[in-house]
């Protein structure tokens, strides 16, 4: 039998894969993935017992369990002030990966063209490929990783449908101001463009500066879909549980795609969120508890010959290594985890034409021994 023609021939295992496997190969303390090496709340998994004994182990709702998505809008309209149905507007979903696959799935048609910003995370541009989407990368480059909009503007046409944004960034670490919003919502009004807003990092902004949402501007709410993520809020990456937000419309097209995509989400875990959002403070002060590791590896960090970029927001940040090795990006990084037993991301993995501009991510999502055993041997580096 013939091999089937692949829709995507230029995928190959993802090098978050890649870096953890390394990692595991050579025993280094992995940096790399973003996924935390603590555990989540007590209550929050005693709470997924509960319901679990408590009998809710059938299907969900396809949209997600009621109760849930009531206190996902309550926990919107007290952190942005948008007001979302929770009957018509908010769909539960497998994580956020799989929102923003069914979002895009709702939307593209075969040529659509698709505005996205590299360095982007790594399953946008598939995506759009594999619904026969174009993608059209603007790059944005370092050291302040700022949007021309005036070049995306030149970049629109009539085949313009979707421009996908990602504040706090992943993996620029910065965070999207009022005047890119007004930007974005000025070359989208009027037209068939829509939005993609992926906000995963939403309570992980720094040093005072303010988190934006698409669904705080109305010229922006009407066209776009919001992505957010419990498993960043809660440290439970593993759980695969995230929502999104739309206008009725947007979301009655959203939960077509969704419905035969996975359907619903896992019932238990739903009703322990629903319990566990009736404490705010377990993420609104997400900022303060990760800007501390940020800045113990900022410290680490300044008695290296690594150089940090400015970091916004999220739980990663980029350094420069010039002053190390002149090496390209995916070989500085194998050298890094197999020398020196330290994993990390190169930063040109995010880019379409893998632009290389000397730089590294570093995922600071980790118990203060795992960070201060990390510093120690990037001390440690001289040069290449």
């Amino acid at each position: 039998m013939t091999p089937p023609t692949s829709k995507l021939p230029h995928v190959g295992t993802s090098i978050f894969t890649q870096m953890s496997q390394l990692a595991a190969q050579h025993g280094a303390i992995n940096l790399s993935q973003g996924f935390p090496d603590f555990d989540c709340s007590p209550r929050l998994i005693e709470l997924v017992a509960h319901h679990m004994r408590a009998g809710h182990n059938q299907y969900a709702p396809m949209a997600g369990v009621a109760v849930l998505r009531e206190r996902i809008g309550a926990k919107v309209a007290a952190t942005t002030g948008a007001d979302y149905d929770p009957e018509s507007e908010i769909t539960v979903t497998a994580g956020a990966t799989q929102a923003l696959f069914t979002a895009m799935a709702s939307l593209i048609r075969p040529g659509d063209e698709v505005i996205l910003f590299d360095p982007a995370y790594d399953a946008y541009a598939p995506t759009i490929q594999l619904f026969g989407g174009i993608p059209k990368p603007v790059a944005v480059l370092a050291p302040d990783f700022t949007i021309n909009w005036q070049l995306v503007g030149q970049l629109m046409t009539s085949k313009t449908r979707l421009i996908i944004i990602n504040s706090p960034n992943n993996p620029t670490a910065r965070v999207l101001d009022d005047a890119d919003y007004r930007e974005l919502s000025r070359l989208t009004a009027g037209g068939d463009c829509y939005v993609l807003s992926d906000e995963v990092y939403e309570h992980v902004v720094f040093d005072g500066k303010t988190h934006r949402s698409a669904a705080q501007y109305p010229g922006l709410r009407e066209r776009a879909f919001v992505v957010a993520s419990f498993g960043k809020l809660y440290h439970i990456t593993g759980w695969k549980v995230g929502y999104c937000l739309a206008p009725r419309e947007l979301m009655a097209e959203f939960r077509k795609a969704h419905q035969f995509n996975v359907f619903s989400v896992n019932t238990p875990i739903q009703y322990a969120l629903a319990d566990f959002l009736d404490t705010p403070a377990e993420y609104l002060g997400l900022h303060a508890f990760f800007q501390a590791k940020r800045d113990l590896m900022l410290r680490g960090l300044a008695s290296t010959r690594f150089v940090p970029l400015p970091c916004e927001g999220t739980y990663f940040l980029l350094a420069d290594y010039s002053a190390i090795s002149d090496q390209p990006e995916h070989a500085f990084c194998r050298w890094l985890t197999q020398q020196h037993g330290v994993a990390a991301i190169p930063v040109a993995a995010f880019y379409t034409n893998r632009v290389n501009q000397g730089l590294i991510r570093i995922c600071f999502a980790k118990r203060q021994e795992t960070l201060e055993r990390a510093i120690e041997r990037l001390i440690a580096i001289k040069m290449v």
